[in-house]
């Protein structure tokens, strides 16, 4: 290998925006606490230990819009403080159930974790943990970035008004929160074609990520593979995922997650403790739901009621090895290619879900942690990110990207199928007539203006890509049917009093209570 390879760590951090004060307890609520509690405190965990031990490195984090205004949200964040209170509660009374049996080394570990999150979380961020990254940002320790809007597939709209619109909704929130504008950004999905790429150009961003597909079938081959990023006619650089490296975490088969002496995500104390004893900290009807206390490994191809228990030490462990495994096949990879590409640093783009370390893959931010120290050992290989590599590397293979997403197929299938298809004329309607609105109202007044920018928040809502997915997964279809249907009952009730004159004020504080998100937006975006 001629020169030091770049290897780029992205992990992309997005849920749907689910807040309903309307409840004092709501299931879908508990996406964002578990996230926060098995993924994000512990992502910030990990950055702090790092810098504490200067372990050099970055990581490529980017933040989607809906995320951080959930992270803002004062009564998410006080309901989040309630739900660690019950689980240090709940984790403590579990201490003593489980004392002498083969459970305890278990109970006992959960029972200082959720302490040390409540504490962290509490004490040292202050609740803020939108700061948190923001300060890691500033060290050099993260390289921040937005992602479009809510999540929506882009390609699947009508307007090129309301592709731009969610592109601005994204890089304005994300400046709010940061004050400054990113040089990248995330599809949603990967979900690119090629009018994308002026879109992303009038807004100025730098580089985005496309699945492999998307580059191996560019206009032209390229001529580093996925090995260096393409650049646009427009100067967009796109980094293509890299499979080898994809596949030793993503794979179900193959992947590290699926060790056996790791956390087993399907056993829950929500589940397996009688009621009775499960009840205070279950929903209060007595809906049963995962708790976060998981006391089960993987084992292996086993019956789920047959599970040996969970040794966390034993687990640690394994995904430092893991980390270490990792670290040595990236160097071996560019090993193999280097000879045969031109003399110029190579690198590698590993983008995956944020949610996946800590949440699916329990003992993924460890593996992460790891990883880091694994490779500031060596001089073959450094941790950096795209835009680090860019501002080295300043000559560049120019091409148009194929049409594509990840996912299944690479091609749009798991958002647009026989169970989904039916949402799409109705997202395009509302689009159409919000653009229409955004033009004929372009010199609104107060109570106009503030219509507009209600009718813009139910549309974008409505436009997430999280819906499409879960009514092809089948998980919660009919919280994501009933989500469609209210943003999109929202947005004509507004469009109604706009074009009437009749305003209901009433129904207009309601949505406004509910969906508070983005204050920034401007409905002046989408107008033609």
């Amino acid at each position: 290998m001629t020169s030091q390879a770049h290897l780029s760590i992205v992990l992309h951090a997005h849920l749907p925006f689910i807040r309903h004060p309307e409840h004092d307890y709501h299931l879908e609520e508990l996406w964002f606490y578990e996230a926060m509690h098995e993924t994000y405190l512990p992502l910030l965990q990990v950055l702090d230990r790092l810098d504490e031990d200067e372990v050099e490195g970055k990581l490529t984090l980017s933040l989607s819009a809906p995320l951080l205004a959930m992270m803002g949200d004062y009564l998410l964040r006080e309901r989040f403080i309630e739900h660690l209170e019950r689980l240090v509660e709940f984790s403590a009374e579990d201490v003593d159930r489980t004392a002498g049996g083969d459970f305890e080394e278990v109970a006992l570990y959960y029972r200082e974790r959720f302490r040390g999150l409540r504490d962290y979380f509490v004490d040292h961020l202050g609740g803020d943990v939108i700061s948190a990254f923001a300060d890691h940002a500033e060290s050099g320790r993260l390289d921040l970035i937005t992602c479009v809007g809510t999540h929506p597939i882009l390609p699947f709209m009508e307007t090129e008004a309301a592709q731009r619109a969610q592109i601005r909704v994204g890089l304005d929130h994300f400046q709010a929160c940061f004050g400054f504008h990113p040089s990248g950004i995330w599809i949603a999905e990967c979900a690119f074609s090629p009018e994308v790429d002026r879109l992303l150009t009038d807004q100025d961003i730098a580089y985005t990520f496309l699945e492999e597909v998307g580059i191996t079938c560019a206009d032209s081959a390229p001529v580093y593979g996925t090995y260096g990023p393409v650049i646009s006619a427009n100067g967009v650089a796109y980094f293509g995922r890299d499979q080898y490296a994809g596949s030793q975490v993503w794979s179900a088969d193959h992947g590290y997650p699926g060790d056996h002496v790791y956390r087993e995500f399907y056993r829950d104390r929500g589940y397996d403790l009688p009621l009775e004893e499960v009840a205070d900290y279950i929903h209060p009807d007595g809906i049963r739901h995962d708790t976060g206390l998981k006391y089960h490994r993987i084992t292996g191809d086993v019956a789920l009621d047959d599970k040996a228990p969970y040794h966390p030490e034993g687990a640690a462990q394994r995904a430092k090895d893991h980390a270490r495994h990792f670290v040595d096949s990236r160097i071996n990879q560019v090993q193999v290619v280097a000879d045969a590409l031109e003399e110029r640093p190579l690198h590698i783009t590993c983008p995956y879900d944020a949610e996946l370390f800590g949440h699916w893959w329990f003992e993924g931010p460890l593996f992460l942690e790891e990883v880091f120290r694994a490779a500031n050992k060596r001089d073959e290989l450094k941790l950096s990110s795209p835009a680090t590599y860019l501002g080295e590397v300043n000559v560049h293979q120019q091409t148009t990207p194929a049409t594509t997403t990840w996912g299944k197929d690479s091609y749009f299938s798991v958002w647009l199928d026989d169970v989904n298809a039916w949402i799409y004329r109705n997202l395009r309607n509302a689009e159409v007539k919000m653009v229409e609105l955004a033009e004929r109202f372009a010199d609104a007044d107060d109570t106009q203006r503030r219509l507009l920018a209600q009718a813009a928040r139910e549309l974008v809502l409505a436009q997430a890509s999280d819906w499409p997915f879960i009514l092809e997964t089948g998980t919660t279809v009919e919280y994501a049917q009933q989500r469609l249907r209210e943003h999109l009952q929202g947005f004509e009730d507004l469009a109604q009093m706009l074009e009437s004159g009749q305003i209901d004020e009433e129904r207009v504080a309601e949505l406004e209570g509910r969906d508070n998100l983005f204050p920034e937006i401007e409905p002046a975006h989408w107008a033609p």
